[in-house]
């Protein structure tokens, strides 16, 4: 068993308030849930209306199909215009980590 983590530093775009970032942050968030079945939140930096730390994880059997999902929601998350990617952590644990 693999568990792979990714933790995303997301710059918003024209946010003026929390509400604005609640409507662009919420959408994000569903889509990676729905598309690529991960746990994902956001888990950082709620205080803050221009930035946002997205959070994500995920449990497979392979490792392939592990970096292969967490590879996807990555490009997803670069790809979308109304926010920049400016960092990602990503954090892989195998059966024989302690």
């Amino acid at each position: 068993m693999f568990t792979g983590s990714l933790s995303c530093d997301l710059l918003l775009g024209d946010v003026r308030s929390l509400k604005e970032k609640r409507s662009v942050v919420r959408p994000i968030v569903a889509e990676l849930h729905r598309k690529y079945a991960v746990s994902v939140a956001e888990v950082g930096d709620q205080d803050l209306y221009r930035r946002a730390r997205i959070g994500l994880a995920v449990v497979s059997g392979d490792m392939g199909h592990l970096t292969d999902v967490l590879d996807r929601c990555e490009r997803l998350l670069a790809g979308r215009p109304e926010v920049e990617l400016l960092s990602v952590r990503r954090q892989i644990h195998g059966e024989d980590d302690e």
